[in-house]
């Protein structure tokens, strides 16, 4: 902060993500091209995983199954895929936008607050619960980036082992996924093991991908992830769930991302003033909240 100017920083922390994010996106269409091309092969196989399952289990699957096989479009899934994965792009870029604006209006904003704010203990109050507001979501954002990581590139590695194509778009699905509370896992798991389904045309290798990424999931998301976050977070499990129905229908994909976030926000918004204090603390996760002086 003394050595270097905010400029600089702004713009450096800029490009670093520009370049990831122009990185990240070559990638992925480069895998995504990968699979569409090949398609023919992957319609091939669905025939023969049906009759694996009808063989298998004494189902006719291939009977029950065969008019909606003929629809079946493998091209028009990978580009709705491709279409949600351009979307959490897009909207890096604008939130990256947002971002350079907000470093560029936080210098004056402690002025600004000094003079909206006729008594300065209403000022420390105000700047107080910014500073709380910071430092829960970059705790959480910073944490949650790791293990998204971790669960990304242990996935790779794991598909790797077993064949899969494209493994890194599906690590980088995976990386993805692990934002989204709850359900982000279980996609994690299921997208990739139903497309080596297709890929393989068996049961073992879904079987495979399902046992050791869904392990992955365990391990990580239940025993890593909750002693890194501890109970930072204090939300409610089922606010948790339900504000990523609320946000997911808003804002789709990029909305179930940002929903632990913005639910974390008001809480803590919530929490600093009596008329609200209740709604905070039934938020909560065990109705305990920062007691703070409210702002009046």
């Amino acid at each position: 902060k003394k050595h270097i100017p905010q400029w600089t920083k702004i713009v450096v922390t800029s490009l670093i993500i520009l370049i990831i994010i122009g990185s990240i996106s070559k990638i992925l269409t480069h895998n995504i091209q990968s699979l569409a091309n090949s398609y023919p092969i992957y319609e091939k196989n669905i025939h023969t995983v049906l009759h694996e399952i009808n063989t298998t289990f004494s189902i006719d699957v291939i009977s029950i199954t065969k008019e909606r096989v003929t629809e079946f479009d493998f091209g028009a899934i990978l580009n709705k895929v491709f279409n949600a994965v351009t979307e959490i792009i897009g909207s890096a870029f604008f939130i990256l936008l947002y971002a350079i604006f907000i470093f560029i209006e936080a210098a004056n904003f402690p002025t600004k607050l000094r003079l909206l704010f006729a008594k300065s203990e209403q000022s420390k109050s105000v700047e107080d619960i910014l500073g709380h507001i910071e430092t829960s979501i970059t705790h959480y954002i910073t944490l949650k980036t790791i293990v998204s990581v971790l669960t990304g590139v242990l996935s790779y590695f794991s598909l790797l082992i077993i064949g899969v194509d494209s493994p890194v778009f599906w690590g980088f699905l995976i990386f993805i996924l692990n934002y989204i509370p709850t359900i982000g896992s279980l996609a994690g798991t299921l997208f990739p093991a139903c497309f080596s389904l297709l890929q393989f045309g068996e049961l073992s290798p879904f079987i495979w991908v399902l046992v050791t990424v869904g392990s992955i999931q365990i391990i990580v998301g239940n025993i890593i992830e909750p002693k890194l976050m501890g109970s930072s977070l204090n939300i409610s499990s089922l606010v948790a769930l339900i504000s990523l129905s609320f946000w997911g229908a808003i804002w789709g994909i990029t909305g179930m991302i940002i929903s632990v976030p913005v639910t974390v926000i008001l809480i803590i918004i919530f929490s600093q003033f009596e008329q609200t204090r209740a709604i905070a603390i039934i938020l909560s996760e065990k109705g305990r909240i920062k007691d703070n002086k409210p702002v009046s």
